[in-house]
């Protein structure tokens, strides 16, 4: 249990999806043949660990992956189809792509199914992350096994660091907007065509000047945040954008 199977393929398992109105299968092959895939797999979609910080910073880190030669990232869980595919509508995390390992199949072949009755989750999968080439394993990150769900070594910024030390995560940039604004959508049109991933709060659906006054100091839009550090108004934006 728990051992590091480095240098062996992956587990030969189909995976039954639910994709739009229809039922597909979905092998290992389909997912890893000629391809290089990150992989992290976790107890349970929806669960807090797995849902603010495992599955969300791996799709926030997708672009430099792909950067840096990972065709596809996966998500791994012995949950159903249903369940794996609202999860990943409710997270928005466009960028990865979730598998449901509905019977534990997958897990149990990696040998990474565990008990998990004393919280009532029965069977599920321990957390772990593995790099997978053509379908054969170069590395794999597994938790401690030690009680409870540790979260040490299966994160998104290690497997980054061992594809790549030198690869530089993107800056965290948060822009404040309203719809009809014509200085947010220049600012944010500038920022798109630099290639500059942000994450957008509209006053009126996600906030209220309330918090744009609280953060900011600022009652006009847009303003920018960048790694904690608010930059400023429009002029800012389009400045750092092509800084």
């Amino acid at each position: 249990m728990l051992d590091n199977i480095e240098g062996q393929s992956v587990p030969n398992v189909t995976f039954p999806t639910r994709q739009g109105d229809e039922w597909v299968n979905v092998s290992t092959d389909q997912l890893f043949k000629g391809k290089t895939v990150v992989v992290f797999a976790l107890p349970g979609a929806f669960t807090p660990t797995c849902s603010s910080t495992h599955l969300p910073r791996y799709n926030e880190l997708a672009g430099v992956f792909k950067k840096n030669g990972v065709d596809d990232i996966v998500c791994l869980s012995v949950n159903d189809t249903f369940v794996m595919n609202a999860w990943l509508a409710d997270q928005e995390a466009e960028n990865i792509t979730v598998v449901p390992d509905g019977t534990g199949a997958f897990a149990e072949g990696m040998g990474m199914l565990v008990d998990k009755s004393d919280i009532g989750f029965g069977k599920r999968s321990w957390r772990y992350s593995m790099l997978v080439k053509d379908g054969v394993i170069e590395k794999m990150f597994i938790e401690p096994n030690q009680p409870g769900d540790p979260f040490e070594v299966s994160d998104a910024d290690t497997m980054l660091n061992y594809i790549n030390p030198t690869a530089k995560a993107p800056a965290a940039v948060t822009i404040f907007s309203k719809p009809g604004c014509p200085f947010c959508a220049k600012a944010k049109a500038e920022l798109k065509e630099n290639g500059i991933t942000f994450e957008e709060i509209v006053l009126g659906t996600d906030a209220t000047t309330v918090s744009l006054r609280a953060v900011s100091g600022q009652t006009t839009v847009p303003q920018i945040f960048v790694d904690g550090k608010h930059l400023g108004d429009s002029a800012a934006a389009i400045a750092y954008a092509n800084s």
